[in-house]
């Protein structure tokens, strides 16, 4: 994996050397499985590029969150392969962990690759367990003859490890099983209306360490449209930061990912909200 920096940066020309970086950001492009919607693989240059246009002061963190270093890294190399991509992408975030102690967030690309960045967290945080915001369950074992699909995303990590899901409400007949069952435990959207309770029922799910997996469906299309599989009756902006402040003050929070951006032509509205959203959780690291 090259941890050479981007022409193009998060947030700002400057960056921090990666080895003094608070925050690394991996683009991953990857697009093979999509079942809509496309473009989740022009997902993280739009976002990057959208980051230039936030203001540097958080109004919530209260200060200049780019001031505690970001580095943002070369894409991965799209490869046209589920067997070469997966594991090279698991070699590339065992490395990228290795190799730094910036906290990272992997902008996706669909949300297949969190199969790829999930083992290296799994193996170096015992009792790990997983906030999957989402509009999908994302656990069938495979779709279209694909066990790294985008429908499979979270499959993998609920066989071993406590996976919380917030969002849902959009589940297959053949998922079903799955769901609240062995390491799942799945808040379905419509029966989890009140954010405050649903708040303090996520905290008592999750284990001390978490990684945050973020598919932007998860938000009502009014805030994140651009994107390839959207749901009605989302989350709302703050009711998402309420959740995801909640869990960052209360919680190790070692990873994340932001998936599934699909940019529209003509509005920028979902890269700009995903770029605002990776910034501001950083914040939310950061205080």
């Amino acid at each position: 994996m090259p941890f050479k920096p981007y022409k193009k940066q998060f947030i700002y020309d400057e960056y921090a050397p990666l080895e003094k970086a608070a925050f690394v950001i991996v683009p991953v492009p990857y697009e093979m499985t999509v079942s809509y919607g496309g473009g989740a693989g022009r997902g993280p240059d739009a976002v990057i590029e959208s980051s230039v246009q936030l203001e540097l002061y958080d109004e919530e963190a209260g200060f200049e969150i780019w001031k505690k270093g970001f580095f943002t890294c070369e894409p991965v190399k799209f490869v046209k392969s589920e067997k070469e991509f997966f594991p090279k992408m698991e070699k590339a975030v065992d490395e990228l962990l290795s190799s730094c102690k910036a906290f990272p967030f992997f902008i996706g690309g669909e949300h297949s690759i969190t199969q790829a960045l999930l083992p290296p967290f799994i193996k170096r945080h015992k009792n790990l367990s997983i906030l999957h915001f989402d509009a999908h369950a994302d656990l069938r074992p495979s779709y279209h003859g694909s066990v790294h699909s985008h429908a499979s995303a979270l499959y993998p990590a609920s066989r071993t490890n406590k996976v919380v899901q917030v969002g849902i409400r959009s589940i297959g007949a053949e998922e079903r099983k799955f769901v609240n069952s062995g390491n799942v435990r799945t808040f379905l959207m419509h029966e989890n209306l009140n954010i405050d309770k649903l708040v303090k029922n996520v905290l008592k799910e999750l284990t001390d360490t978490v990684y945050l997996t973020i598919d932007v469906d998860g938000f009502d299309p009014s805030v994140m449209p651009a994107t390839g599989t959207p749901q009605p009756g989302g989350f709302g902006w703050y009711e998402a930061m309420k959740l995801f402040r909640s869990v960052c003050e209360n919680k190790k929070v070692v990873g994340c990912d932001v998936v599934e951006v699909a940019p529209f032509k003509f509005s920028p509205v979902t890269e700009f909200n995903a770029a605002k959203l990776i910034y501001r959780i950083a914040g939310y690291l950061s205080m």
